[in-house]
């Protein structure tokens, strides 16, 4: 009798034993499917950043070809100003997204952004139309805006994509540009507002 209680307790220790190994094996198991799928959100958030940043890589550079063409059709010496120094700016932008992709590893590459191409051929198609002087100014600030209203979308988004991924030193390149280009805009709006639209309002009524 005192052998089979010996062994009556041998065995339930061991089934204790495997319930608990068991409880653990399966925390182990939640936390690795856990962490499998966090790794998977995480690869699919560097995948669409890439493709975000090549988007904006392609863009910032066809604007480096793009903004003396405005220059050159603008009259307002305030608009040639603000393009000029937003041109030196963007060459500065195209060093900051390479220096992102550095931060990644990887190699600078652009993707041709269709966004951005449209609001550039839109660009074009007012300066091609519009004789040169004040209406053709408040045509150049139109087309400008759009494309700085399209940046701040997207700087704003790869911002965000890198404090996500916790990439802290990319975000704080980004968020300087970020901040350029917002500058810009409210630069151009203002010139719209003291001369270029008036001006163009009386060439009409003339």
């Amino acid at each position: 009798m005192a052998d089979q209680l010996i062994q009556f307790k041998n065995l339930k220790q061991i089934n204790m034993k495997t319930k608990s190994s068991g409880r653990e094996d399966s925390r182990s198991s939640d936390l690795n499917s856990d962490m499998s799928g966090s790794d998977i959100h995480s690869s699919q958030l560097m995948e669409l950043f890439e493709a975000e940043l090549k988007d904006i890589y392609w863009a910032e550079m066809e604007l480096t070809k793009e903004i003396p063409k405005m220059i050159k059709k603008a009259t307002s010496q305030d608009l040639i100003d603000a393009l000029e120094n937003h041109l030196a700016q963007t060459k500065e932008q195209v060093s900051r997204v390479e220096h992102v992709f550095e931060i990644l590893g990887k190699k600078a590459v652009s993707k041709k952004c269709e966004g951005m191409e449209g609001l550039i051929k839109e660009g074009k198609e007012i300066m091609d139309e519009c004789e040169e002087g004040a209406m053709c100014d408040a045509g150049i600030i139109s087309a400008a805006q759009k494309i700085e209203h399209y940046e701040i979308a997207s700087y704003g988004t790869l911002r965000q994509f890198a404090h996500t991924l916790r990439i802290s030193n990319a975000a704080d390149l980004l968020e300087q540009t970020l901040v350029e280009e917002k500058a810009a805009d409210d630069k151009l709006s203002r010139i719209a507002v003291t001369a270029i639209n008036d001006q163009a309002d009386m060439e009409e009524s003339d």
